[in-house]
Formats: structure tokens, C-alpha cells, sequence
């Protein structure tokens, strides 16, 4: 389909579902079906529902509330601590399930409490080319994946998000801080701080794509290929290093392969 053709599909799709919660987290797909439900449903018709927790950075959630009311959306953020959800914090390859499992049953306890008829996740038809787990969990709980449905991919809903002027049609992809580590290395609330404190000094100095994976006492750091050039430098080189060496990681490397979306499900079958 063309990508007008998608964009209709996916209005009419919203106005069968009527009154929806959409699973908001900020990012590039949910603020994007959050502002298409807002245009096509009305504000009244839309709860934008986000989670706090030590796996997202505070600048993610003060980013969300900000979209939310430029959008003039209502917006319920929720208390949800996945370390304390049985199975997650020892990060087997089911770890994402366990997560969205909860994640959407909380969802589906605010939707029932306030009369809204179906929760919305933002999965889009990309998503089925990598190792997904939460997926299952969105089909258990009946939650609709509307961006997925219309067939839009994420070139799409970037192209659309900035004709519809959203801040968010080029902000880089933002997973949650557990996709840093190996499966079945745990999970903890100090090892969050430490990837979360080196991903914070990325972002301070300008990386647009960037991500801090964790391997015990090593961090691989990836960064788009474009910037390698950037850790050539001796002064900041020598300050990164300080900052990571503080942040408790004995080594530090780059990785050669750069930034790319999910490379720790490239060792899962």
C-alpha cells in the first residue's frame, strides 16, 4: 500500500476502536499513534497511559509528559517496578514477556476503571523482523496494535510523523535499559544505574544514536559508524574513560559493528 492508503487504514481502524489507552512511552511509534488517535478520535476519547520505573531514564518520562500536553492529551503515568516481576530480573530470553505481561495488565485495570474500551500498544509491521517476546504478551491480553495492523514500518511512521510536525520524527529508538544486558546476566538496580549514568554522558555530548551494553566489568559501547571518528580524540576519550571507570566498569570498548537496534537477541536462534 501506498503510504496514504496506510495512514487512512489506520484512522479507520482507530474509529472502530472508539475509546482507546494508548501505551505511551514517548517514543517515535507511540507518540505518533498517540497523536493520530487524538486527531482522528479527540482528546476525550484518548487516555495516553505511561509507566515509571528504574528501567527508563527520568528524561524519558519528562519528555512523555511534555508530548502529552502539547497534544493536549490526558495522561495517567503508573508506578511499575519490573525488577520485582517474577522471572525479569534474572533476564532469561522470556524477559520481555514477563515485562509486557504486567505492563498490560496494569494497562487493563486503568482501562476498566475509566470506561475505555481497548489498550494500544505501538508495534509497527518492522518489529516482526526481530525477536519479540512481549508480542506474545500483547496477543494474551487482547491488546491492538494499530500502527502494525495498517502495515506502516518505521521509515513510514517517521516520514508521517513530520508531516504532522511531531519533535519526535527523528529522535533515535529508545529501548528500555534491561536490552543492555546478556541473557541470564541479572538484572539490578545498581547495574541499571551504571548503564543508565554512561548512556546519560553519551547523550550530554551530542550522540543522536548510542547504546551502553553491559558484560560484567566491560562496556561495549555503540555509536553510529559516522562518529568513530569522535573517540580519536585524546581530551574526550580521557574524560569518557574517567566517567565509565566511575560508573564501575573496568574496561571499555567500541564496538566496531556501531549502533544497531537489538544486537543482543543477534545470539537467539
Amino acid at each position: 500500500m501506498a503510504i496514504q492508503q496506510k495512514y487512512t487504514k489506520l484512522q479507520n481502524i482507530l474509529r472502530e476502536l472508539k475509546f482507546v489507552v494508548v501505551a505511551f512511552s514517548g517514543g517515535v511509534d507511540s507518540t505518533f499513534l498517540l497523536k493520530v488517535a487524538r486527531d482522528t478520535l479527540g482528546a476525550e476519547k484518548v487516555l495516553a497511559l505511561t509507566a515509571s520505573s528504574p528501567t527508563y531514564p527520568e528524561y524519558e518520562l519528562e519528555e512523555s509528559r511534555e508530548l502529552a500536553r502539547h497534544m493536549g492529551v490526558r495522561q495517567e503515568v503508573v508506578e511499575s517496578n519490573e525488577l520485582e516481576i517474577p522471572g525479569f530480573a534474572q533476564n532469561d530470553r522470556m524477559r520481555c514477556y514477563h515485562c509486557k505481561l504486567a505492563l498490560f495488565s496494569i494497562c487493563g485495570a486503568k482501562a476498566k476503571e475509566l470506561g475505555y474500551h481497548f489498550i494500544l500498544d505501538g508495534s509497527n509491521l518492522d518489529d516482526l523482523g526481530d525477536y519479540r517476546p512481549g508480542r506474545q504478551a500483547a496477543l494474551e491480553l487482547d491488546v491492538r496494535s494499530p500502527l502494525l495492523e495498517a502495515e506502516l514500518t518505521k521509515n513510514d511512521i517517521r516520514y508521517l510523523s513530520r508531516e504532522l510536525g511531531l519533535p519526535t520524527w527523528f529522535k533515535q529508538p529508545f529501548a528500555c535499559l534491561s536490552s543492555r544486558f546478556p541473557y541470564g546476566v541479572e538484572i539490578t538496580a545498581e547495574r541499571l544505574r551504571q548503564v543508565g549514568r554512561c548512556e546519560m554522558f553519551l547523550r550530554k555530548h551530542k550522540f543522536n544514536s548510542y547504546r551502553v551494553r553491559y558484560h560484567h566489568e566491560t562496556a561495549r559501547i555503540e555509536v553510529a559508524v559516522e562518529d568513530f571518528s569522535r573517540f580519536l580524540d585524546e581530551d574526550f576519550r580521557s574524560v569518557l574513560l574517567a566517567e565509565f571507570k566511575a560508573a564501575g566498569f573496568t574496561y571499555v570498548v567500541l564496538d566496531l559493528e556501531g549502533y544497531r537496534t537489538g544486537s543482543m537477541n543477534e545470539p537467539v536462534p
